[in-house]
């Protein structure tokens, strides 16, 4: 007698160590006993409820679902790992959460807000890690650079769509966990790099048109101003240790010849 279905799911999921997709979860059975699409996301609902209260618990993300340890096991879990998960500076995690509620952006736009320049390495590690890409340039003096988060900053942050960040008022009133940097900070580094590589499976062209779509439904979201999201997330972000971008910023006096820096950075291209 064959496992029920949501037994089947779960194995394979513990297994991967990634997101799986529907695709590759039919992928599992024979063509003759291949459940229905229907069938699957009942079974997955069933593994989300039958998971409820465990160590474990079923995400869906922009690649697909996977099975994760609750965030609240993560001051024990980190301890397998001898290195301590890498942490990240203020300024970077700023950088990241500006270029994730207002893409696309340019340095100069996150400059505008922050009032201080915006480091080359802390543009580096964002793109070594995965989380955001070069979509274009804009049409002005010095033609910059253009930045979106990928795919992989939605599967690294637990996230489907950019719809499910947290509203920034919740994130001012405490609503929200310090879910930027608890994540980041607790997350073992090979399941970072595993995100990253998801990502890479996606073929060039196909990447680059969900890159541009992901990007255009998060300037489709209203009432956050770029002042708003900069003091707001200043608030929430904890401080720590800044060992991961620049630790000292250079106060920013805007004018047209700012922008020209960005072009350096299409040199960033996945």
């Amino acid at each position: 007698m064959s496992p029920e279905l949501d037994r089947i799911l779960e194995g394979a999921l513990l297994a991967a160590g990634e997101p799986l997709s529907l695709e590759r979860l039919e992928g599992l059975f024979d063509e003759g006993a291949r459940p229905e699409r229907r069938l699957l996301r009942e079974a997955l609902d069933t593994l989300h409820k039958r998971l409820e209260g465990s160590a474990l618990r079923l995400e869906e993300t922009a690649s697909g679902y996977r099975l994760r340890v609750d965030d609240a096991l993560s001051p024990w879990v980190s301890r397998l790992w001898e290195e301590r998960p890498q942490r990240y500076s203020r300024a970077l995690l700023e950088t990241l959460a500006l270029i994730a509620y207002r893409q696309p952006v340019t340095r100069g736009d996150i400059e505008d807000v922050r009032g201080v320049s915006v480091s080359s390495s802390i543009m580096r590690t964002l793109s070594e890690r995965g989380w955001i890409r070069v979509i274009g340039h804009r049409e002005m003096p010095g033609r910059p650079a253009v930045y979106a988060t990928t795919r992989a900053f939605l599967d690294a942050f637990g996230l489907k769509t950019l719809d499910e960040l947290p509203p920034m008022q919740a994130l001012r009133e405490g609503e929200t966990a310090d879910w930027l940097e608890q994540l980041v900070a607790t997350e073992p580094e090979a399941e970072q790099e595993g995100s990253s590589a998801s990502e890479s499976e996606q073929g060039a062209a196909s990447s680059t048109a969900q890159e541009k779509s992901h990007a255009a439904t998060a300037s489709e979201r209203t009432g956050l101003s770029l002042a708003d999201i900069g003091d707001r997330f200043a608030q929430r972000v904890q401080t720590g240790d800044d060992t991961t971008g620049d630790a000292s910023e250079t106060p920013v006096e805007r004018d047209d010849t700012l922008d020209e820096r960005d072009t350096n950075t299409s040199e960033q291209r996945d």
